[in-house]
């Protein structure tokens, strides 16, 4: 801080953090660029959001900040994950209406984020035991699960057919408008980390030889036509997307994830939607440290709108992707989780309380979910 000659204090650009700058995104402003990444947490019982999500979401609420949602469910045929939330039934409408209430009584902009697993799924999660759907009928391998003990086996799935696509589009499109019904500001499509839309998407997954498979143009045509729909919906300015042309989650790999990403930035320019969410391609070392072996900035120059990157991200590289101009927001997920009072920390450099793998996908309300500590507001 400076002063001049009435020794009035003058900001000085040393005293500026990046990160908790304001921003406009839309008819939206936030009072900072942390945003609360979509991480699934498991506690909806029976796919319906639970009460103990009113406190979860509300501690991690900074005035004016920017909340995702965990990934949920369109349609009864999305699932593939024990008690997550969906949003395609009244009853679930209305237990997530008093969760956005508690975020929007503190003064956060919250965006749900809708998904359809595809694939990754068994017969167990679907209607009457049947097949999961895919861009293909390539099956899944068996996967460890998060508890290091257990093992996740996939159904082999069905291929859909060419004229059943437009009914998955309208899932989608009347899941949004079932979101805006509870309240949400927005959506946020989750087209990324292997499930339905990214099963279009990769190449080493969709082998399809109709309109849908191919060229690049055909193998993202499923995803421009969900952000057409919802647009036509919404609005432009109440939709967002993510996308990990990078990630092979759940063997999600792309013989060339760099014109991928190239080309769904630039295509997604037409509609002028709210924001378009990339997952940073992240390999973590043997020390624990995140290198990028590719990065977002051909994608982010190619955006005309909002950016937003997620992924390994902490304080200081945060604040460097807003400083250098390669992203307008950043996600935090895992430090979320853990930091519910993250925005705060970042102001006063405070450290960071660490998360607990274990406690990620559990079905406990309170453990690893809404007792993580808050600064001493004595230090505030």
């Amino acid at each position: 801080m400076r002063r001049n000659e009435g020794d009035e204090a003058i900001p000085d650009q040393m005293d500026v953090i990046p990160l908790l700058t304001p921003y406009k995104l839309g008819n939206f402003h936030l009072s900072h660029r942390v945003v609360l990444a979509p991480k699934t947490r498991q506690r909806s019982y029976n796919n319906v959001p639970q009460p103990h999500a009113i406190l979860y979401y509300s501690q991690r609420t900074t005035n004016g900040g920017l909340l995702i949602s965990e990934a949920t469910g369109i349609s009864n045929t999305a699932q593939g994950y024990p008690d997550t939330p969906g949003i395609w039934t009244k009853g679930q409408i209305e237990a997530w209406k008093p969760i956005v209430n508690a975020v929007h009584e503190k003064g956060g902009t919250f965006f749900c984020q809708i998904v359809h697993i595809g694939r990754v799924s068994n017969s167990d999660f679907q209607p009457n035991g049947q097949a999961p759907i895919s861009s293909s009928y390539k099956t899944l391998s068996p996967k460890l699960q998060s508890n290091g003990m257990d093992i996740a086996r996939f159904t082999p799935p069905r291929g859909l057919r060419t004229e059943e696509v437009p009914e998955i589009v309208n899932d989608f499109r009347v899941a949004a408008r079932n979101a805006i019904e509870a309240g949400f500001d927005g959506v946020e499509i989750h087209g990324a980390h292997g499930f339905l839309i990214d099963q279009f998407l990769k190449d080493q997954i969709n082998d399809r030889t109709d309109k849908y498979g191919g060229s690049l143009e055909n193998r993202c045509r499923f995803a421009l036509e969900i952000v057409e729909a919802l647009v036509n919906e919404l609005g432009a300015g109440r939709v967002g997307i993510r996308f990990s042309p990078f990630n092979n989650f759940m063997e999600s790999d792309d013989s060339d994830p760099m014109s991928l990403g190239l080309y769904l930035a630039e295509a997604l320019n037409k509609y002028d939607i709210a924001y378009c969410h990339m997952v940073e391609p992240i390999i973590k070392t043997a020390e624990e440290k995140c290198e990028r072996p590719y990065s977002l900035v051909p994608m982010r120059k190619a955006f005309k709108g909002t950016f937003i990157a997620t992924g390994g991200y902490v304080r200081d590289n945060g604040n460097e992707a807003i400083s250098e101009n390669r992203a307008d927001l950043v996600g935090y997920g895992r430090w979320f989780l853990s930091n519910p009072d993250l925005p705060l920390r970042f102001k006063l450099n405070a450290p960071l309380s660490k998360y607990h793998r274990e406690t990620f996908y559990t079905s406990d309300s309170v453990f690893g979910y809404t007792d993580y500590p808050f600064l001493e507001t004595d230090k505030c």
